[in-house]
């Protein structure tokens, strides 16, 4: 197939016209949080009804047609997922598109519900979870979230205990938290946890980002090459570069800002509103929450019709999947944030 040329809705796996094939799926459960991060939450959110939200029928019939078309795996996001009631159900009832080619079932967590739920996402079949930790010191992640940062540490006990594997994303930004990079790391390499950087994009709710905001990939390696032997190792098809660390352990960076992954990007995100996202960084979404709502008629005919429908709508939409940020970043603002879309 020509780059650019329109796809044909038969084909059974998602394609951008960049020849990247697409094998993981963001959907995100509820915009709501209760913490109120400044890289991703409006200072005066509006939420959505509750109403608005796509039900977990449609989510389950929108993640079976997805797997059926070769998506591997699904994180589920926020907002905080953790907060919409039924998620650990929803979990437990992925379980049955293993059989179809689904690998892993994930989750994004700030963790602050983990100590609560930590044992019932186990049993659920929950694979591991990525839990945000932007900062060790309580006053500084006071600041930073508007909550304790007791019940995370708390929750990642639990995590441990209940034996989900996780790793801590932590979104530095000049000026707030920048002074955490060797505390975080020796914190993580101490205790044989996974941690993952992350430069701060601009996604957040009050579009208050700027470049000088962002600690770069580069800030971040001089601050730990006085103290550790740095290794880069070759990156796999992961939005992380991964540095091994006196020969150890292992520190991922997702740096989209300086030093972006876009060339290889396997993944698509739902809103919860029904918003079907090709790149983080797109303008415009595809709203399919009327066609996954019809497809929950009992009507064998409507239903396969709304199937039809979604197929022919959903391929093209990611076939045009822009290069990547840097082939973005120069558009106007737009008004989704990250609490909607989900990371």
């Amino acid at each position: 197939m020509m780059k650019h040329e329109r796809p044909e809705t038969s084909l059974p796996i998602l394609q951008d016209q960049y020849g990247r094939i697409k094998r993981k799926l963001r959907i995100s459960v509820t915009d709501r949080c209760n913490f109120k991060c400044v890289y991703c939450m409006p200072e005066h959110p509006q939420w959505m009804k509750k109403h608005d939200l796509l039900s977990f029928e449609a989510l389950l019939i929108f993640c079976k047609y997805m797997v059926q078309q070769g998506i591997e795996n699904i994180r589920i996001t926020g907002g905080e997922p953790l907060m919409r009631q039924g998620v650990v159900h929803f979990i437990r009832d992925l379980q049955a598109f293993r059989a179809l080619g689904l690998k892993r079932i994930s989750i994004t967590t700030n963790g602050h519900y983990l100590a609560k739920y930590a044992e019932q996402l186990k049993q659920a079949g929950l694979d591991d979870l990525n839990i945000s930790l932007d900062s060790l010191d309580p006053i500084q992640f006071k600041q930073l979230t508007k909550k304790d940062i007791v019940p995370v540490l708390n929750g990642i006990e639990a995590a441990k205990k209940a034996g989900l594997p996780f790793k801590i994303n932590c979104v530095l930004m000049q000026g707030q938290n920048h002074d955490q990079i060797l505390p975080m790391v020796k914190w993580a390499k101490q205790h044989n946890i996974p941690l993952r950087f992350i430069e701060f994009m601009p996604l957040d709710g009050d579009q208050h980002w700027t470049n000088q905001s962002v600690v770069s990939e580069a800030e971040i390696l001089a601050q730990l090459k006085p103290y550790y032997d740095i290794q880069v190792l070759q990156q796999q098809h992961e939005p992380a570069r991964i540095y091994q660390l006196d020969g150890q352990y292992q520190l991922g960076i997702i740096s989209t800002i300086t030093h972006s992954f876009c060339g290889d990007c396997d993944r698509i995100r739902l809103t919860a509103q029904g918003e079907l996202y090709n790149c983080l960084f797109a303008q415009q979404g595809l709203n399919i929450k009327a066609d996954l709502e019809a497809a929950k008629q009992s009507n064998l005919d409507i239903k396969q019709h709304a199937l039809q429908q979604l197929d022919q709508k959903i391929k093209p939409y990611i076939w045009h999947k822009a290069k990547g940020y840097h082939a973005l970043q120069h558009q106007q603002a737009r008004k989704i944030s990250m609490h909607m879309l989900g990371g």
